[in-house]
């Protein structure tokens, strides 16, 4: 089984990406990063995700940074209760679990656990990259022990989730993308344009879910109430979004991912209206070299028969 570490600001779909990822894969840890809500919380919904998931084994989780990469004095980056709720459950609320975070500082942890095993563990980034910026600046070392990172964010020349421009991950933390992407590692990019014309699970497919009548059915419902209810109203899209999960279902089987290509891709760091853009350079009119493979086309019902067998699974 392969092994990956998990990196997220778990609110929303990030738990059933978390879900995914547990099911296909050896995790060797969470990571969390500052994004969706608030930091503390982002952690205690990734440990009580883990609990659902029940794996049968200890999936150690971690905190990180709780902001971008530069942050100025009391300067805090935008959340987004709006979309997953005031704890970013769906509005639901939660058992504390038993299991508490690690001591120990995420970006030290990706460090130590892919140096321990070089050329073994991929990264699912499904959350600003502040974290994996912030261990490749702190141990470029590692760069050539991570096999593939796995990144749900950006778009490819297409409308953005946060700003008309820019997809929510990569606006958070440019300056974090940009060191990533730059980095050399082998990346593939999933981006919010992949999520709307794929991943979107509407009022069907939900009952399809409904069906299923376990706790992995009941945690979906929940944990979706209030994107549910924010695409009608800002997306103008009749379902629920899961660009997190499609993520982690792609890691998984490269077959849901029908059509890619390689592409010089970039991040806008300064734009007054364009933060966090991702520039992905279809022509390559810059005239650079490739150093993403981007995501273009979805097998929609295998990614969909995916997430039906890792929430059938959950009991």
């Amino acid at each position: 089984m392969k092994k990956v570490i998990i990196d997220t600001d778990t609110a929303g779909d990030d738990t059933i990406a978390i879900l995914t990822a547990l099911h296909y894969f050896q995790v060797e840890g969470v990571t969390v990063a500052g994004g969706n809500v608030d930091f503390d919380q982002q952690a205690e919904n990734a440990l009580y995700t883990v609990q659902v998931s029940n794996p049968g084994y200890t999936v150690p989780v971690y905190k990180g940074y709780d902001g971008p990469v530069i942050n100025i004095g009391e300067e805090k980056h935008q959340t987004v209760e709006d979309v997953h709720g005031k704890y970013g459950m769906g509005d639901s609320h939660f058992e504390k679990t038993v299991q508490r975070p690690e001591n120990q500082h995420a970006v030290d942890f990706i460090i130590e656990r892919v140096k321990a095993s070089p050329g073994e563990i991929s990264l699912l980034a499904i959350a600003p990259l502040t974290n994996i910026a912030m261990a490749i600046k702190k141990d470029a070392s590692i760069v050539k022990d991570i096999p593939h990172i796995y990144i749900m964010g950006g778009t490819n020349n297409s409308l953005g989730n946060i700003t008309a421009a820019a997809e929510y991950n990569f606006w958070v933390d440019p300056e974090a993308a940009r060191i990533v992407l730059h980095a050399g590692i082998p990346i593939t990019m999933v981006g919010w344009d992949m999520c709307t014309a794929y991943s979107v699970m509407e009022e069907e497919d939900h009952k399809d879910i409904e069906h299923l009548n376990n706790r992995g059915s009941e945690f979906f419902r929940d944990i979706n109430r209030a994107v549910l209810r924010h695409n009608k109203k800002v997306y103008k899209i009749d379902g629920t979004t899961h660009p997190d999960t499609l993520l982690a279902a792609i890691a998984a089987n490269e077959e849901i991912m029908t059509a890619s290509k390689e592409y010089f891709v970039d991040i806008e760091t300064r734009g007054e209206l364009t933060r966090g853009y991702s520039f992905v350079d279809i022509n390559n009119r810059s005239g650079k070299a490739p150093n993403v493979r981007v995501c273009e086309e979805v097998d929609r019902e295998k990614f969909k028969e995916l997430l039906m067998n890792v929430l059938r699974a959950v009991e």
